[in-house]
């Protein structure tokens, strides 16, 4: 049984330690925006903050995250409206959508730790969060857009 903060809301969830973070929050909380890439944390699709840092919901196991508070993109903000979310409405970024739960997760990451970055931090931060679209100039811009509210 791990106990952990999902969204605000304390949860316990009756799985073995070792059942990947991932697997708990859609197949047991129901959870599924964070979706399944490639399984060994290098594509982001699975992208969550744990105690606010993006993390790969993919690579971690339910005993590591034991305690920890946990946000997927359901709980990024109620209504959806984080000022990334925001930017990515204005700007239509997704095409197909799937990787664009994660990308929003690194971004709200990112912007937390550096609210004012540079296109080439954006860049460098979004690096490991893989848009088989090809939509990267388009999730530029939205972060940027994000940052500076313009």
């Amino acid at each position: 049984m791990a106990r952990i903060t999902v969204n605000g809301e304390a949860r316990e969830i009756d799985a073995p330690e070792a059942t990947p973070l991932l697997w708990a929050l859609r197949d047991t909380l129901g959870l599924t925006g964070s979706k399944y890439g490639c399984g060994v944390g290098l594509c982001g699709a699975c992208t969550v903050h744990v105690d606010g840092r993006a993390e790969r919901s993919c690579m971690l196991r339910l005993g590591d995250v034991e305690g920890a508070t946990v946000t997927t993109i359901e709980g990024l903000h109620p209504q959806g409206d984080h000022p990334v979310q925001a930017a990515w409405r204005e700007l239509s970024v997704p095409q197909c959508g799937f990787c664009q739960a994660g990308q929003i997760m690194q971004a709200a990451s990112l912007l937390e730790e550096n609210p004012n970055p540079t296109d080439e931090e954006i860049a460098s931060a979004m690096d490991g969060n893989i848009c088989r679209c090809g939509c990267y100039e388009r999730i530029v811009a939205a972060v940027r857009l994000a940052a500076t509210g313009s």
